[in-house]
């Protein structure tokens, strides 16, 4: 049966980058013989132009009945005033909650031919290779809030964060999973002397990792860990965490690598998951052909890694990324005197002449 792929370019640079990660998965398709199938859906500022709305039902129920969704990115100026429940970033958010996306994984890894892209030194910063499993779809994030109301003679705002055993219990099985195929440690990260969410997710965390005594746990507190990641991110290998710290972490892991264009990660649902990279539309680039395709393509990795359980083809496309950029290749993002500068077709291309 074909495996059947819905990609949603979105806006921006979203069709250049999804139309290198497809062309990317067609060669890797003739090679491994995985009969994909590619569709193409509306979302985002795209969907509300033709329809009015950021996620149109035929997008949200092909996207259901896919083997994994490609997902480009969505947002840009030309919707800065749209009504709030109408933004193109409800798209996404739309997806996450419709498709049960609960974990985001998000490997940070930095090769040696962008070492010196990094903003940390080279002696602290190579060899760093994590995978941060964040909780997706609970937390402070999708509980109760207030927007405006009287207390006590003056105004406030309120966010209510919370945690239930079930969702703990989910996100950290699956981050021991993917440290048994990695080097077997898992971090926990939380609040736990301040908050009465830690401690719950903490003791959740203790009692599923004496099921698995070959991965190692250690927890650690946000603050502490941000600071590791800035000094000592090698030491890390799978981090697990709720959805506001995962938010924060993340994105401060995002630029050890030295750029945040070859970022891919995963969103994984309990049936579809969602597969996108972490920079945004870039909409003063769209059009021009220079987007860096890098994140995209390997978000392509990991779809076949983690949704088809490919993992032969989707190391053979990381290998193919490691390879271009070891020889030199570089997009206008990358680009400094004495490499190649190429735009996205040529990166594209240099990826899929690798692919053998």
């Amino acid at each position: 049966m074909p495996k059947k792929i819905v990609v949603i370019p979105g806006d921006g640079i979203g069709k250049e980058i999804t139309d290198s990660a497809v062309a990317v998965l067609k060669k890797i398709d003739n090679k491994y013989k995985i009969d994909l199938e590619f569709s193409y859906y509306d979302a985002g500022g795209a969907a509300y132009d033709k329809f009015k709305k950021p996620l149109p039902e035929e997008t949200l129920n092909a996207a259901k009945n896919s083997a994994a969704v490609l997902f480009g990115a969505v947002g840009g100026d030309k919707w800065d005033n749209v009504a709030p429940e109408l933004r193109p970033e409800k798209a996404i958010l739309g997806l996450r909650k419709e498709l049960g996306l609960y974990a985001n994984l998000r490997p940070v890894k930095t090769i040696d031919a962008l070492i010196k892209y990094s903003p940390l030194k080279s002696d602290i910063v190579r060899g760093t290779d994590i995978v941060i499993v964040r909780e997706l779809i609970g937390g402070i994030y999708f509980g109760e809030k207030c927007e405006r109301e009287k207390y006590k003679g003056t105004e406030r705002a309120w966010d209510l964060e919370n945690y239930s055993i079930p969702e703990v219990d989910r996100i950290v099985r699956l981050a021991i999973k993917i440290a048994e195929g990695r080097r077997k440690k898992v971090t926990s990260v939380d609040k736990a002397n301040v908050l009465a969410t830690s401690r719950l997710w903490r003791r959740t965390t203790a009692k599923i990792a004496g099921e698995y005594p070959m991965v190692k746990l250690e927890n650690m507190y946000v603050d502490n860990c941000a600071m590791q990641l800035a000094i000592n991110p090698t030491a890390f290998d799978v981090i697990v965490t709720g959805n506001l710290f995962g938010d924060i972490l993340s994105d401060e892991a995002a630029v050890l690598g030295g750029s945040i264009g070859l970022m891919p990660s995963a969103s994984i649902g309990e049936h579809t998951s969602l597969f996108e990279p972490i920079h945004g539309s870039a909409p003063d680039i769209a059009g021009r052909g220079i987007a860096n395709p890098l994140g995209t393509i390997l978000s392509a990795a990991m779809l076949l890694r983690y949704s088809l359980h490919e993992e032969a083809a989707a190391c053979d496309i990381e290998a193919a990324v490691d390879e271009v950029l070891a020889a030199g290749y570089r997009t206008a993002d990358l680009f400094t005197a004495g490499f190649k500068k190429v735009n996205t077709f040529e990166m594209t291309q240099a990826v899929i002449g690798l692919i053998k």
